[in-house]
């Protein structure tokens, strides 16, 4: 066979294996769409299963309450500003933000050399006038000595009058005279009471027992008193802390004194602390035409848990039921005139008006 005929053949065999060629991919494409229908299908099919799985939870004996929500924040129930009553430069410092102190300890010392200088000066001078009271008090005996002789001597006609008069005039003197000594004594006494309670105030001692929150003042700075005492440092008793809950003013009806009201705190997990209402202050306070009133209650912090100033997520409990079945509100269907209303006492709790239902 030529060459040429070699070509022949081979070109008359090209369309066959064009056609072979087609009918594979049409098949590998029939192939690939079967499958992923059948993907498909599985995948929905057991999203189905998953689906119409029932949701089971058992009945529950627990408490169901009616709350009303508020936020506020923590304050120590006693804090005190421990402030200088005398000027002068402060000398030592002897805690810091921080420590545990006791009613009483030594906090600071003021530079108190002007004190007690003054001090002295007083003493010296009360010393001096007790004892030119001593001598008035002579001075007054030898008078009255005097006018009793000359008394005598008048009822015997034996004096002048002049001589009478005179000793009348010296008793009075010097009676006049021991009660100015005793007054001036009064108030040199007064003055050193003064004198020796401005030097007590250059020692700062701790007036209640707690922790010192804060610092404000450092050694060696001058402390000015002449018009406000400065603030050293602030003690705080967080023994006992006081709850600070912004209520609105559309909830302010539904509370009272003495009722139930629980709080949380942001990184308190789900610990929550119980206490009841103390106090609500008469006075709002406004914010961008918001009117607030302030809830107080206090709670007792024995494991220190409790800082100033946290935010609490606080529920005032309106109504409650305590030890009853309880069961998810998603379980219940209701339907108007079915059975469901029928026997509504539950519903009725779950639906009472008031606020937010919370599941204990």
């Amino acid at each position: 066979m030529t060459s040429d005929g070699a070509n022949n053949a081979e070109d008359n065999f090209a369309p066959l294996r064009r056609k072979k060629g087609k009918k594979g991919l049409l098949g590998l494409f029939i192939v690939v769409i079967l499958g992923a229908g059948a993907s498909y299908y599985w995948l929905n099919d057991d999203e189905d299963l998953v689906e119409n799985q029932p949701l089971l939870t058992p009945v529950q004996i627990g408490d169901i309450e009616n709350t009303i929500a508020a936020t506020g924040s923590l304050k120590p129930f006693e804090i005190v500003e421990v402030g200088a009553q005398v000027s002068g430069q402060l000398l030592n410092l002897y805690v810091e933000a921080g420590d545990e102190v006791e009613e009483g300890q030594l906090l600071a010392e003021i530079y108190a050399n002007q004190q007690e200088q003054r001090v002295e000066s007083s003493r010296a001078n009360l010393a001096g006038q007790e004892a030119q009271l001593e001598s008035r008090s002579s001075a007054l005996q030898l008078a009255q000595a005097n006018a009793d002789r000359q008394r005598r001597l008048m009822a015997a006609d034996a004096t002048s009058q002049l001589d009478f008069d005179n000793a009348m005039n010296q008793l009075a003197a010097a009676q006049a005279n021991l009660t100015q000594a005793q007054r001036q004594i009064d108030q040199s006494r007064a003055n050193l009471d003064i004198e020796e309670q401005e030097l007590a105030f250059t020692r700062i001692v701790a007036p209640i027992s707690g922790t010192v929150v804060s610092v404000n003042m450092t050694e060696g700075r001058t402390l000015n008193a002449v018009q406000q005492a400065p603030t050293i440092l602030t003690i705080a008793d967080l023994s006992q802390m006081t709850v600070e809950a912004e209520i609105s003013e559309a909830d302010i009806s539904s509370l009272s004194n003495g009722m139930e009201v629980y709080f949380t705190t942001l990184g308190g997990g789900n610990r929550r602390w119980s206490s009841t209402l103390r106090q609500i202050l008469p006075q709002p306070t406004i914010t961008n035409n918001v009117v607030l009133y302030t809830g107080l209650f206090d709670i007792e912090n024995e494991d220190s848990a409790l800082l100033p100033e946290m935010t609490a997520q606080i529920y005032f409990v309106t109504s409650a039921a305590r030890n009853v079945l309880t069961v998810p509100i998603g379980a219940l269907t209701f339907l108007e005139g079915g059975p469901a209303s029928a026997g509504s006492g539950f519903n009725e709790v779950m639906a009472n008006a008031g606020g937010a239902q919370r599941w204990i």
